[in-house]
């Protein structure tokens, strides 16, 4: 008898996973519908990295334009740009213009796929519901498919009501914990036509460090 109980107790347990997972996918799937139908999109947020082991704290505030696969994105003094094909990383403070193609790793989030990367390579279940000064924020838990994979799992904060992305929760085989919340959120918005454009000529001055 108790072993009957144990296998119920094992299927329900089971059949509420998938259900779970459903219910996941169909809401992953409703953000990123919602981020397709845009043209672009102008963040604010804020990114925060902890990890005490290595009694690690670093925390500041970006901003990110993003239309396509392009993307203009400044953090830490940096700003980077994303044509399509080559990525600029300006420093003013080094007086440096880094010029590559943009990594195709895995396991780095980069701003082009910070609204989309879940699509591939995760397994996702349904987690937590917050109250967040009268915002309703479902969880989504993200573990990579990949037993390599340097993050361990991703809690992905999603607005119930306009189903935009609230917070990204990374957490690293590491011990490292990064957390980027989004302050503002607009979209459609007019654009510079020259926004994602690399101009030479603004850093004559500029040592240029090709590695593409």
């Amino acid at each position: 008898m108790k072993k009957i109980i144990l296998i119920c107790s094992i299927l329900i347990s089971n059949l509420s996973f998938a259900q779970d997972d459903a219910k996941a996918k169909t809401l992953l799937n409703e953000v990123s519908k919602k981020v397709q139908s845009y043209s672009n999109i102008s963040i604010d947020f804020k990114y925060v990295l902890n990890n005490t082991n290595e009694n690690i704290h670093q925390e500041t505030r970006g901003d990110v334009v993003m239309s396509g696969d392009k993307y203009r994105l400044n953090i830490l003094g940096i700003t980077r740009i994303f044509d399509g094909k080559k990525l600029y990383s300006i420093s003013p403070e080094d007086e440096e213009v880094s010029i590559s193609k943009e990594t195709n790793e895995e396991a780095t989030i980069t701003p082009s796929k910070m609204l989309s990367f879940y699509e591939n390579g995760y397994t996702y279940k349904m987690d937590i519901i917050q109250n967040v000064k009268g915002r309703k924020i479902q969880y989504v838990k993200l573990i990579p498919i990949d037993s390599n994979s340097e993050i361990k799992y991703i809690l992905l904060g999603i607005d119930n009501s306009t189903k935009h992305i609230y917070n990204l929760i990374e957490v690293g085989g590491n011990g490292t914990k990064t957390t980027l919340t989004v302050n503002s959120f607009k979209t459609n918005e007019t654009l510079s036509k020259t926004l994602f454009t690399f101009d030479a000529s603004k850093y004559s001055d500029y040592y240029i460090n090709n590695l593409d």
